[in-house]
């Protein structure tokens, strides 16, 4: 996560928070009529407009932050943050993780989605820098290094969207890690997320390698 989407997520919270203080009655009620704690947090989210996030910290509230003074440190702490950002969460929602999904890449059911990434990057799909080759071709590369545990790639989906790319090249030793979004789900948030859930992806397929994070396009040195 970016320290713009850090601060956007502090901004998101404590607009939650004072939200519900200021319709603390409906938030109280809403949270005695849940059965459980998720659907607690689901109805607080809906209450007060808020993500998901957002109503785990209103269900967190302890007495203390009930004060007259509480609530006029929140309100600062959102108008310092508002001076420092220029979006907010909700036109970045996927930085918090709370839809993006990888899985692995299929070679037949996500031809689509590397031929627009190689239509757009222009540059072969093993992170060399060298210049895309045929689409079948590279696909064909791809299906042979995943084979040989040198490649893990993963596609990043959004319910029913895929939204992007993940690439991991063993390479000297270090995987050389790419993330791909793509053009229309940009701006979004989806990059901070699908490289953050990679971490876990590629440590499991290459234990003990270094991961590196590379530019889209770059090569390795």
């Amino acid at each position: 996560m970016t320290d713009h989407d850090r601060a956007a997520a502090r901004r998101e919270i404590a607009d939650a928070l004072l939200k519900a203080l200021e319709r603390r009655h409906e938030v109280l009620d809403a949270i005695v009529d849940s059965d459980d704690r998720a659907a607690a947090v689901e109805a607080i989210s809906a209450l007060l407009g808020t993500s998901h996030v957002g109503g785990e910290a209103v269900l967190g509230l302890s007495f203390a932050q009930v004060t007259k003074a509480s609530r006029d440190r929140i309100a600062e702490e959102i108008n310092d943050l508002n001076s420092q950002l220029s979006f907010t969460l909700g036109e970045r929602p996927a930085s918090l993780d709370e839809s993006l999904q990888l899985r692995p890449f299929s070679d037949e059911s996500d031809r689509d989605i590397f031929a627009t990434r190689t239509q757009e990057i222009g540059a072969a799909g093993d992170g060399s820098g060298a210049p895309a080759g045929n689409l079948d071709d590279e696909i064909r590369s791809a299906r042979s290094r995943l084979s040989a545990e040198e490649a893990a790639w993963f596609v990043a989906i959004d319910g029913d969207d895929k939204v992007g790319m993940v690439f991991g090249e063993l390479v000297g030793g270090e995987v050389n890690v790419r993330i791909w979004i793509h053009p229309d789900h940009r701006k979004k948030g989806y990059g901070t997320s699908a490289l953050r859930k990679s971490r876990a992806e590629l440590a499991a397929a290459f234990p003990a390698v270094p991961l590196v994070v590379r530019a889209p396009g770059a090569a390795p040195h």
